[in-house]
């Protein structure tokens, strides 16, 4: 054992709970900003396909210049969809995509 002399400092009583809660403790903040900064690990655990989240991204290559610019596709509840995209100086511009029936019943 390498860390023998450790034991007369801490009693076992004492070190090895702590250890233990620690590493728990650990592991449970680990598992919380896993499911707190990824959509892909929620849609997994409720059985959902993978990629059908809220928010949707997908990056678009510029015919012109080759770069990529971010976009992102959010569902609304009545068919349309709200599109984000970043143009190349950073600015976000959104847009909203209709359904012809949508449309033309709001248009009437």
């Amino acid at each position: 054992m390498n860390n023998a002399k450790m034991w007369l400092v801490v009693k076992p009583t004492v070190g090895v709970p702590l250890f233990l809660s620690a590493v728990a403790v650990g592991s449970f903040a680990v598992h919380v900003a896993v499911l707190s900064n990824t959509s892909w690990v929620s849609d997994f655990l409720s059985g959902q396909e993978l990629g059908a989240g809220d928010a949707s991204a997908a990056l678009i290559p510029d015919a012109d210049t080759g770069v990529a610019k971010a976009s992102y596709v959010v569902p609304a509840t009545d068919g349309s969809r709200e599109v984000t995209i970043i143009l190349e100086d950073g600015t976000p511009v959104k847009a909203i995509l209709q359904p012809p029936e949508l449309h033309a019943a709001i248009t009437q």
